[in-house]
């Protein structure tokens, strides 16, 4: 089981009230909603492998490169992304937290949280539970293997089973063909414009008669024009230019340098001592106990 552990912590931040508090008063609403979520995702999918993913870098130098506007509307000062006040200093304790646990948290400097998971996802050989609030890892669906996404769409305890048929039906594509799709379809939520005048139905189309985005490509590049939708084959080679960088920023990638980590679901605390302390400074005795509970040991 992977988990978009930021996807999952802005997700409690907005879920729980932030009148849940420490006994001094600092708002520790994402630390408890997580761990609670931690707790009922174990406990209903019984994983024997997991890792909190980490953002070490929410927008990427390669992605900006490639296309500016990525994620622009949600930088804050400099390039720092903008996060509400009090969600900033949950942020540490969550990790200390999950360290003192002993759920392996693994991020890589210049990467997202997506990527992590791509490239776990790419070394597993089992199956691979995918948990997220984030469409783009959609694309990482794969029945052969399995790898399907818990989408949290409706809630942790009402989360959506992603699979290839899932897709396929949602978007009417292939089940495998989301980041193609996507990349034509755009996502303003992430400062990807898409192809101006490609919606989703002529984007699922184009994909569904070309197979993927590169043999589409190939057809516009050669002066195919059987198969584009009417007005599709002018919009697509006015937005050539935006295809030819889109992919790498779309697709999440499989190769993250990332540090040898052991990915064993915990039976007991690694770390007891801190974990008292933690709970006895944030006020997270109840949630702690709830996690600890569905632990293998």
């Amino acid at each position: 089981m992977l988990l978009d552990t930021p996807s999952l912590y802005f997700r409690a931040f907005y879920g729980v009230p932030d009148s849940v508090t420490a006994p001094d008063g600092m708002p520790v609403n994402a630390v408890r909603g997580l761990i609670d979520m931690i707790a009922t995702l174990v406990r209903a999918h019984s994983p024997t492998r997991m890792a909190a993913t980490m953002d070490a870098d929410w927008r990427p130098a390669f992605r900006v490169a490639a296309i500016p506007t990525y994620k622009a509307h949600r930088v804050a000062q400099g390039d720092e992304e903008e996060v509400p006040d009090t969600l900033v200093p949950q942020i540490p304790v969550i990790e200390q937290v999950l360290d003192a646990l002993g759920i392996a948290r693994l991020e890589a400097p210049g990467f997202e949280a997506d990527d992590v998971i791509g490239t776990l996802t790419h070394r597993e050989d089992g199956p691979v539970d995918i948990v997220t609030g984030d469409r783009d890892l959609f694309q990482l669906v794969d029945d052969a293997r399995p790898v399907r996404v818990l989408y949290t769409a409706r809630g942790i305890r009402n989360l959506q089973i992603v699979d290839e048929a899932f897709v396929a039906g949602k978007y009417g594509i292939p089940g495998r063909a989301y980041a193609d799709f996507a990349t034509l379809r755009g996502d303003p939520s992430d400062g990807l414009p898409g192809v101006a005048g490609v919606g989703e139905k002529t984007a699922a189309s184009l994909i569904t008669r070309f197979g993927s985005l590169e043999a589409l490509l190939a057809a516009l590049d050669a002066g195919v024009t059987e198969g584009f939708p009417a007005g599709s084959r002018t919009r697509l080679s006015a937005a050539r230019d935006y295809l030819s960088v889109a992919p790498a920023v779309v697709e999440v990638s499989s190769e993250v340098p990332l540090p040898a980590a052991d990915l064993a679901l915990p039976g007991k605390p690694r770390d007891p001592e801190a974990l008292v302390r933690l709970a006895d400074r944030y006020g997270l005795d109840s949630p702690l106990n709830r996690l600890l509970d569905t632990l293998p040991g």
